[in-house]
């Protein structure tokens, strides 16, 4: 099986890391790999089923994909199935699920069903994300600030014992911010050559509450040294809350994490 598409589907369970947002249903050398993502594209109300079939010779074949729904017709479920292929057809070969996905979010004649609320705009989401490490610091956060930019998130870093990163904004540039952490090269390893993010990790995921949002900035970074520095930053940000129920997690880091 190829060893690109097993890497693929580390990536995406990563990125879909949401309860019940991603499963690897199947996986041989002779069908090669099933993957599901459940992905609210149509709308929070509209749960919609992506099935993806990978060929034992993906991604130089596109995969086969299913679509299904309990809220959208037969007619439509297919209707989408054939945008999707018709997109896996005009892409390279190289892994393309995660691009079909953020293609579906963005596909204009499917924006047209997405709800809103009430003020008529997306909902908006909070994520925390923890970091293995940052040895390149000028080179990682550089790369942070750009995505930040790019995404429109609102991204603030925060640097001592543990790493963490706080993001704002529509929960599709949220997983194009998951998947750019682990797929481009951010940082550099203990040898000096350029590496991925390997070991990011998403705390949690949360509908924005509007507390959070009025005193954040853009783009910003903050260190400190001792947990309660820690905790003093998040109830800066009005985020005190958020900090209690990651606070477990960051034991189980502590725990398990090298010193840096």
């Amino acid at each position: 099986m190829c060893e690109v598409a097993l890497e693929e589907v580390s990536v995406l369970s990563s990125i879909y890391c949401g309860e019940g947002e991603f499963q690897l249903l199947g996986q041989s050398a002779q069908d090669g790999l099933l993957v599901k993502i459940n992905s609210t594209v149509l709308g929070a109300d509209r749960d919609t089923s992506l099935l993806f079939h990978l060929h034992p010779r993906y991604p130089s074949c596109p995969p086969y994909i299913s679509v299904s729904s309990t809220a959208l017709s037969r007619t439509q479920c297919h209707d989408i199935r054939q945008k999707l292929l018709d997109q896996a057809a005009t892409l390279p070969a190289e892994p393309m699920v995660h691009k079909l996905v953020e293609w579906l979010q963005q596909c204009e004649e499917v924006k047209e069903e997405q709800s809103t609320g009430e003020d008529g705009v997306k909902e908006r989401w909070t994520a925390v994300l923890s970091l293995d490490h940052i040895r390149s610091r000028s080179r990682y956060m550089g790369l942070l600030e750009r995505w930040s930019q790019q995404l429109q998130l609102t991204v603030i870093v925060l640097v001592g014992r543990h790493i963490l990163v706080i993001l704002q904004g529509t929960k599709p540039c949220i997983k194009e911010f998951y998947h750019l952490l682990k797929t481009v090269k951010v940082d550099v390893d203990s040898s000096g050559k350029k590496c991925k993010e390997r070991m990011m990790k998403v705390l949690i995921e949360t509908p924005l509450s509007c507390s959070y949002e009025h005193s954040l900035q853009r783009f910003e970074v903050k260190d400190y040294k001792m947990l309660p520095e820690l905790s003093a930053a998040f109830q800066e940000l009005h985020m005190a809350e958020l900090y209690d129920q990651i606070l477990p997690s960051l034991g189980d880091l502590t725990a398990h994490s090298s010193p840096q």
